[in-house]
């Protein structure tokens, strides 16, 4: 029997978008060029019970509105999990809350990020550890990405692999063992869902003396960035 792609998610996107019918599952499924009836999708805030990992090929870890030092209940469900799933070496892809989860669950540090807000689409500049990386391997050294984070990775786990990186978050993005990753960005957001939550945040961003007028204009596709969800996908046995 296929195992599934599992989508733990962490919390849901904004009003606007969840009014439109969308949420985080359906950009990452739109994603990875699968068909929905490949995942099994667990929101894991709302205490909905994970499935057996024997069931699970490998696991993306979505965003949220929540703060990972909140440290509700639930986080420790789910980095347990996420610990049993990176043991038995199913690939994992935790994304922005899943980045700063997997990070505070192998011994890392989260916390607000000392210069506010990182929103809009962003550059990201990969290191060199992330040209021999199975993710990231062959992509350019700078690309654009979509980015939405007042919390960020202060200090990396002991383990971790640095990969990516920019002059505001100095940890975009890491590797733990030979299948986990982490990124702070996001590869399942477009352009249009990326200025609805500067939109969203507009009061906001005002008060931390960001433009969002600016912040709409630099808004553009981030196509590099958006390879990686099939990217990850195409390391994964769904077959087995």
């Amino acid at each position: 029997m296929a195992k599934k792609v599992l989508i733990m998610k962490t919390g849901t996107t904004v009003s606007s978008l969840l009014d439109e019918g969308e949420d985080f599952e359906d950009w990452f499924m739109r994603g990875t060029g699968l068909d929905p009836s490949q995942f099994i999708c667990c929101a894991v805030d709302q205490g909905e019970a994970l499935p057996a990992s024997a069931e699970v090929a490998c696991a993306i870890v979505t965003g949220s509105s929540a703060y990972v030092t909140d440290l509700a209940p639930w986080n420790h469900v789910a980095a347990g999990y996420l610990r049993t799933l990176h043991n038995e070496q199913k690939p994992i892809l935790g994304v922005c809350y899943g980045h700063q989860l997997l990070a505070w669950a192998y011994g890392g540090e989260v916390d607000f990020h000392p210069e506010g807000r990182e929103i809009g689409t962003i550059d990201v500049l990969l290191t060199e550890q992330a040209r021999d990386d199975r993710l990231f391997a062959g992509l350019p050294q700078t690309f654009r990405a979509q980015a939405s984070h007042l919390q960020a990775v202060t200090k990396l786990p002991p383990e971790a692999v640095l990969l990516a990186k920019n002059d505001f978050e100095p940890h975009h993005g890491f590797r733990i063992g030979n299948s986990t990753w982490a990124i702070q960005f996001h590869p399942e957001f477009s352009a249009h869902v990326m200025r609805s939550y500067i939109r969203e945040r507009k009061s906001d961003i005002a008060a931390e003396g960001l433009d969002a007028q600016d912040l709409l204009m630099d808004v553009e596709d981030t196509p590099i960035a958006e390879q990686l969800l099939k990217r990850f996908v195409d390391l994964v046995d769904l077959d087995s």
